[in-house]
């Protein structure tokens, strides 16, 4: 995962070794590419100011305007936030049977486990808390904030021994349920990431979502990160003739054959999908982080955090990689 061999696949390591690799990705190489102060995913309002920078046209909140500075220099320089400390953090972690997928260096699944890994190594050093609510096998299973390495490696260990979901088990607990729970069982202000595939079907009767209402909700009082789990197969088909594919909810199976016409029709309706999920994450007000598994995780969660304090200010900040 920080440039080992791709077969090296986080769910085909035994556990400790998974989450010492993962620790020391996060810790050295992420943590190396996102100095400062405090690090955060989202600087949030109400911080203290650090030091002044060049205003960066399009991207700055003139609200953050340092007048001082800038009519000395002659520039229009801007002052940064340092996020406030004691952050409390809770993470939606979607286990569901269409997270049991992958065909690139790694599985989804084993996605998410990286995302609230790289979420929470950077936060627990500062002394915040992290906890999490996981939606799996048609149920949901909360875990308690907590503070320090221990608390975050049994989390992540939880996370690595689920097991997988049976083919036919049905669709389960919905995105838009776990989302509801979250935002009931917790009402102190804090950081909110959602980790999924936003595969969910199922939409309320304007068409949107039915997980939109519920983001929206919880944005409406904390800072709330949507990160997209996608993996390439999901975007385009290869050219393999006949197959037999099986709905990892329902367990039907049926046999496809991948024309050229059927491979053009399903990637044009997986980029219609890809684009009102963007466009409903952006509207609940939530930044959006996009994670593939053909991609260094690393790199994007990198670029996306940077992005984010240069926003930091934003009413609604706006993610991420498209």
């Amino acid at each position: 995962m920080t440039g080992a061999r791709r077969s090296d696949r986080l769910g085909e390591l035994a556990p400790e070794r998974s989450l010492r690799r993962l620790e020391l990705a996060v810790t050295r190489r992420l943590d190396g590419l996102l100095h400062g102060e405090h690090l955060g995913m989202l600087p949030g309002p109400g911080s203290d100011l650090a030091e002044a920078r060049l205003y960066q046209p399009g991207e700055d909140d003139v609200r953050h305007m340092d007048w001082a500075v800038t009519a000395r220099t002659t520039v229009p320089h801007v002052r940064d936030l340092i996020a406030d400390h004691e952050l409390e953090v809770w993470a939606l972690a979607d286990l569901s049977p269409s997270m049991d997928f992958g065909t690139a260096a790694m599985e989804k699944r084993d996605l998410v486990v990286a995302a609230l890994a790289a979420i929470g190594f950077l936060t627990t050093r500062l002394g915040d808390r992290v906890g999490a609510y996981v939606t799996h096998g048609g149920g949901l299973r909360r875990w308690p904030a907590r503070t320090g390495r221990t608390a975050m490696y049994a989390l992540l260990q939880a996370l690595l021994d689920a097991p997988r979901a049976d083919p036919g088990g049905g669709p389960g607990l919905s995105l838009a349920e776990g989302l509801t729970s979250l935002a009931r069982g917790q009402f102190k202000r804090g950081l909110r990431v959602v980790i999924s595939d936003f595969l969910d079907q199922e939409r309320t009767g304007d068409g949107e979502p039915a997980w939109a209402r519920p983001m929206r909700r919880l944005a409406a009082r904390h800072q709330v990160v949507a990160v997209e789990i996608i993996d390439p197969r999901e975007l385009d088909l290869p050219d393999v003739g006949p197959v037999m594919m099986t709905d990892p909810e329902t367990g039907e199976v049926r046999e496809i054959i991948l024309s050229k016409r059927v491979r053009a029709r399903y990637a044009a309706a997986a980029a219609e999908q890809r684009a009102r999920t963007r466009e409903a994450i952006r509207g609940c007000g939530a930044a959006h982080l996009v994670l593939r598994t053909d991609r260094d995780w690393i790199s994007d969660v990198a670029r996306f955090a940077l992005q984010q304090r240069r926003v930091a200010g934003r009413a609604h900040p706006q993610g991420s990689r498209a």
